[in-house]
């Protein structure tokens, strides 16, 4: 998805699906999210933003995190989906399906005034 850069608003938006949907896929630590990010048109990430939303997903229970060691450097943090951040993927994808279907057929119907 190079060349992809998604409005601010619209990122902010899909941010905690994202990551959620990241780490649906296997533990992972916060820069290897931001890339998998980047990648998808999530261009304009940064750690401030990131780093905080993993620290709210913890503190609901959504995602849980381990220390990983590393020989020839400080350890950091492994991040793993929770079964409550499972359902939780479920059911915001169910919801922005929803609201994208809206969208739609609000685009493509004909309206009539009132």
């Amino acid at each position: 998805m190079e060349g992809i850069d998604f409005n601010p608003d619209l990122t902010r938006a899909a941010l905690q699906q994202a990551v959620l949907g990241v780490l649906s896929h296997g533990e992972s630590h916060g820069y290897a999210i931001a890339e998998i990010l980047r990648q998808h048109g999530f261009v304009r990430l940064k750690g401030g933003t990131l780093y905080p939303l993993l620290k709210r997903l913890e503190d609901q229970g959504f995602v849980e995190h381990t220390w990983q060691h590393e020989q020839a450097g400080p350890g950091r943090k492994q991040f793993t989906l929770t079964g409550q951040g499972r359902d939780e993927l479920d059911r915001s994808t169910a919801a922005w399906h929803r609201m994208s279907q809206a969208l739609t057929d609000i685009r493509t119907s004909r309206q009539e005034q009132p």
